[in-house]
């Protein structure tokens, strides 16, 4: 075979980079999630690929310029693959940079005032403290405005089955639902780091309407990246569907 119709070594690099690049987000992300890596070493990994995405991105633009130039064939399949890892890694860890903007909390409720306690996950909870405080109160009215308490028509016993098959609905794992008191609890898992967040959701009776509170806090890390605050818009859009 010809040197010309053999791959350089500039798209060679671009092609396996962009290729661990791509493989370093999962399995940095679900080998943590079974166990198999520490959270250091997982996030390591990610944070490493997307590192090496950004390089293979900038090489992999200036190798297909020069390959296209120099129409030098055998540099353009691997160039373009790599070339393509390398955005999937940028596009698919875009939003979580994305959320760095979002407010620095781990603790979201729809009641700022009295927000829903956790009686049965606290003994099972990780590095946070189950304390909802004044500052976490300031920054969510700040920066999620839009949560705010449901209100329903129905009595609470009703309401209280509803809220039930909400939370099972989206996958979360039900640990406790008292009917008498009005309280769910349960604990949701992340997709990717499998991270634990725990969930309290109540329902009680106000007048002639039931009003239902939730709260959703992270058992470990400062910042949760907005996942609470979707969490619970995600379970309000359930309960507004018809």
């Amino acid at each position: 075979m010809a040197q010309a119709d053999r791959p350089g070594m500039l798209a060679k690099f671009v092609f396996f980079v962009g290729l661990i690049a791509l493989a370093a987000l999962p399995a940095g992300a679900l080998g943590h999630r079974f166990g198999l890596l520490e959270l250091t070493i997982g996030s390591a990994l990610v944070f490493s690929g997307i590192v090496l995405a950004t390089i293979v991105l900038v090489l992999g633009i200036a190798t297909l310029v020069f390959v296209y130039t120099r129409r030098r064939r055998a540099d353009r399949m691997p160039a373009l693959i790599g070339l393509a890892a390398s955005v999937v890694v940028l596009v698919v860890t875009a939003p979580y940079y994305a959320a760095l903007s979002l407010p620095m909390t781990n603790d979201v409720t729809t009641d700022r005032v009295d927000p829903p306690v956790f009686e049965h996950v606290a003994p099972a909870t990780g590095a946070n403290l189950l304390d909802y405080t004044e500052e976490e109160a300031r920054v969510q009215a700040e920066g999620y405005p839009d949560l705010v308490s449901i209100r329903a028509s129905g009595g609470a016993h009703e309401n209280f089955g509803k809220a039930v098959d909400i939370a099972r609905a989206l996958g979360w794992d039900v640990v406790s639902e008292n009917a008498d008191t009005g309280l769910i609890e349960a604990t949701a898992t992340t997709f990717w780091f499998g991270f634990k967040d725990d969930v309290a959701i109540r329902v009680r009776g106000e007048d002639t309407q039931t009003v239902v509170d939730l709260r959703s806090a992270s058992r470990v890390g400062l910042h949760d990246l907005g996942a609470n605050a979707e969490r619970i818009r995600a379970f309000v859009e359930l309960w507004n569907d018809p």
